[in-house]
């Protein structure tokens, strides 16, 4: 166990085998208002470079685009996903390190064709890095790899940071953070795909690193006016060219621990100043309430 952030290792029966389905892990994720094929070349070289970083084995396997069924993501697995990406109007693969556990190296990525959706939709594509990862590497490594990401893709907004990582697949999965989520506010519960749907350009809330973009940063008056309104000594403000920025909250992700009035304070002075732009319209989990999701959402501003 990290100082900075618990162990959570949950399993899961399915038939007569247990798998480790809930683990703390790292998620870096970027929302992009254009449609994947905009951007397929800008995420496949993002692709790489998250692959340069990791051991190939670490993404052996993908999900079938079209009938969800796992293979082995070898030399021809990697032609079909190619293939899928280059010649569909919308894509979605899904590649991990297991099919069956949560190890926690995984990617996805919900290219969407944005003329088709209703509502104001993004593309999004989230990097799942292991904790094991960030304490071998140390969080300046992990910083330096959401930077090499972000460079490659043309963001609205993005984070970076300590998460519930978990099949959102599986019914159910949600029920048993409920309390550990209330108990570790800096433990996000991640829902990239869902979000797709409807974030546009606004920010699926505070993290460790936090990428702002347009039309967001313009809107708080730049990076030398973000600067301004943020006081904690814990957190940096880095602009990375004139549309974007990068804010760091402190040297490591930190999970908090409201049982030890571990609140992170760094984290809800910045929830204050990027409130009017927070995502909101989370579909509602398993195991939460109505009443515990919108608490959940407020927790760095109430």
């Amino acid at each position: 166990m990290s100082e900075h952030y618990p162990r959570i290792r949950i399993d899961r029966s399915i038939g007569e085998k247990r798998y480790l389905c809930i683990r703390e892990s790292v998620s870096i994720t970027f929302y992009m208002k254009h449609s994947h094929q905009e951007i397929v070349q800008q995420v496949i070289r993002a692709l790489e470079v998250y692959r340069r970083a990791v051991n190939p084995h670490d993404l052996g396997w993908y999900a079938d685009p079209y009938t969800g069924d796992w293979d082995e993501l070898d030399d021809k697995g990697w032609a079909y996903i190619r293939q899928h990406l280059f010649e569909e109007p919308a894509a979605y693969p899904w590649l991990s390190e297991s099919p069956s556990e949560t190890t926690g190296y995984e990617f996805l990525y919900d290219g969407l064709l944005l003329k088709v959706h209703e509502g104001d939709p993004a593309s999004a594509v989230t990097f799942f890095l292991p904790t094991e990862y960030l304490e071998e590497h140390g969080p300046g490594r992990v910083r330096e790899l959401a930077l090499e990401l972000a460079a490659e893709l043309p963001f609205n907004s993005g984070h970076a940071g300590l998460c519930f990582h978990f099949p959102d697949t599986l019914l159910g999965i949600t029920r048993p953070i409920r309390d550990l989520a209330f108990r570790y506010p800096g433990l996000d519960i991640p829902g990239a795909r869902s979000a797709a749907s409807s974030i546009g350009t606004r920010v699926d809330g505070v993290h460790w690193l936090n990428f702002l973009g347009q039309p967001v940063l313009g809107e708080l008056g730049g990076t030398s006016s973000l600067r301004a309104r943020l006081h904690s000594p814990d957190i940096s403000v880095q602009e990375l060219n004139e549309a974007q920025a990068l804010v760091t909250l402190g040297k490591w992700p930190e999970a908090g621990d409201t049982e030890k009035s571990h609140t992170l304070p760094a984290y809800r002075e910045l929830a204050h100043v990027l409130e009017p732009w927070l995502y909101r319209e989370r579909p509602l989990w398993d195991g939460f309430s109505e009443e515990d999701l919108r608490r959940w959402e407020r927790r760095f501003l109430d």
